[in-house]
């Protein structure tokens, strides 16, 4: 059974109190557990996301079932949900603190929630001021210090086109210092890793295009330092 269809029940027992329903999981909690935490987490989450800047529109909604991968058959249920998150009069903080707690802070998993808030974001050809506040909001909730949400921005806004922020490394990174960061992420965010920490399966789809991102960054610089050296 998929992620989606345990929810479909889920969507039609949690009535107003989907905050109330997280509380319920912690760290300790099951990998079956932690994944329909984090997937009504990040539904919650997505719901907010869509109005940062104030109005929801087509495609912010289509972009997050374009994240989530939402079969047809489940939409329904994933769609309640979605609508009794952006009803909620909690505040999105609290939905984050509750995700937050599940994993360790500044997890890789948790970057995988700000990726896929981000892509929300930026679904409509910008990611606004407003949005950009409250994914920074996010990040702090989960750990995460400024240079870190640069990082993570530099993935999604074009600043600049710099490899180094992808990274998250400074401009004079050694070679040896490149490779072993890269290392370091690419464990991190393996497919079997992320599904045995909670995230579920449907999910992974957010992992590795990170991935894809981090590689292209690894073989830019990694090229570059090959041919300053020779």
């Amino acid at each position: 059974m998929s992620i989606w269809s345990s929810l479909s029940d889920i969507a039609h027992s949690v009535g107003e109190g989907i905050g109330s329903f997280l509380s319920g999981f912690s760290r300790k909690s099951t990998v079956p557990e932690k994944s329909i935490a984090f997937t009504i987490g990040m539904i919650a989450l997505g719901a907010k996301m869509a109005r940062a800047d104030g109005v929801v529109t087509h495609n912010e909604v289509a972009a997050f079932k374009e994240v989530f991968q939402v079969p047809e058959k489940d939409a329904a249920a994933v769609e309640r949900l979605f609508n009794l998150a952006k009803q909620d009069v909690a505040g999105f903080d609290s939905y984050a603190n509750q995700v937050a707690k599940l994993f360790a802070r500044k997890a890789a998993i948790l970057e995988n929630v700000l990726d896929g808030l981000f892509h929300i974001a930026k679904s409509d050809g910008a990611v606004h001021e407003d949005e950009l506040t409250y994914l920074k909001h996010i990040a702090e909730i989960f750990g995460f210090a400024e240079e870190d949400f640069k990082r993570i921005t530099a993935r999604h806004v074009q600043m600049e086109d710099d490899p180094h922020a992808v990274l998250g490394l400074k401009k004079d990174a050694t070679l040896a210092e490149i490779k072993l960061r890269y290392r370091k992420l690419a464990r991190e965010l393996h497919p079997d890793k992320q599904v045995a920490a909670g995230v579920p399966a449907e999910m992974v789809k957010l992992a590795t295009e990170r991935l894809m991102q981090i590689n292209d960054a690894y073989q830019t610089l990694t090229k570059g330092a090959v041919r300053a050296r020779n």
